[in-house]
């Protein structure tokens, strides 16, 4: 290796740089990222006016993050970086549901109902009625489990998008189960829409020629005493954002049922079944 930065010894000359006595984690995590990202620059042989325009890209989504806006989140998104993070982190037995991002949008603190209520505050959209059980692998019912859920309303917006116009704690709620493991609300079917693309994040889809829509979907946060948590979504079937979802988080087990039933009690319905995975058994 040459004391001196040269283009071939990249990777080991900056590598060399880290000290004797660091976190052993931090090392290995570091290390690789150089070795990548030297190895990404040689293989396209970046210019050095694309460098540039990189940089000023990242300069861009920092400066249009705030307390309500996070781009760096939704560029990783629009990456399938978040996606490929989740995925790494919650492998599980097959059979168990499966997770996929958690989304912007989840606020703490959503009413506690009771079971039947309906989460539609805003009188928009057609009713939907979601039932269905939690259960383990062996499909034995979970008592306890807390569902807490979201959506956004037919206009294709979440609350906290618009504050001034829907009802506080519009299309959110929080629902445990009995003995018995089953869950049942009303609210509306899910519309599809578009991700916040005013930012530099947009403008990149555009420039690569992607749209900025994700298919219809209910949001669901699914935890119990004994059990690891499920972040997922129930994505509305036929939806045509399916197999272009912009932020790759459509999962195959995930697509749900939505039946058109018009019985006077609700005109949709959509049926899901919950199934946890054991403590014990992620720590295997």
């Amino acid at each position: 290796m040459s004391r001196y930065f040269t283009e071939d010894d990249s990777v080991a000359t900056v590598n060399a740089r880290m000290g004797d006595h660091i976190d052993p984690r931090l090392r290995q995590v570091m290390a690789s990222l150089v070795r990548h990202l030297h190895a990404f620059a040689k293989d396209v042989e970046l210019r050095q006016e694309e460098w540039d325009l990189a940089i000023d890209f990242l300069t861009a989504t920092g400066r249009i993050c705030s307390d309500e806006r996070q781009e760096f989140i939704l560029l990783s998104d629009v990456l399938g970086f978040s996606m490929l993070v989740d995925a790494i982190n919650n492998r599980r037995p097959q059979g168990a549901t499966e997770n996929t991002v958690f989304g912007p949008f989840h606020v703490d603190g959503a009413p506690e109902l009771e079971m039947g209520a309906n989460i539609s505050l805003d009188g928009k959209g057609e009713r939907c009625l979601f039932f269905g059980k939690v259960v383990d692998l062996r499909g034995r019912p979970v008592e306890g489990a807390r569902l807490d859920l979201w959506s956004d309303n037919a206009d294709g917006y979440y609350d906290v998008q618009q504050p001034d116009v829907q009802p506080k704690w519009n299309n959110r709620g929080v629902f445990t189960t009995g003995p018995d493991g089953l869950y049942r609300f009303y609210g509306i079917k899910p519309v599809s829409y578009p991700i916040p693309d005013d930012g530099p994040v947009g403008k990149m889809l555009a420039s690569l020629g992607r749209h900025p829509y994700r298919p219809a979907h209910m949001h669901y946060l699914v935890t119990a005493p004994g059990f690891q948590k499920i972040v997922t979504h129930t994505f509305v079937a036929e939806d045509d954002y399916l197999d272009s979802d912009t932020v790759f988080g459509v999962k195959e087990t995930l697509i749900a049922s939505f039946e058109r039933v018009d019985d006077g009690d609700a005109v949709w319905r959509s049926q899901f079944d919950f199934v946890m995975t054991p403590e014990q058994e992620v720590a295997a």
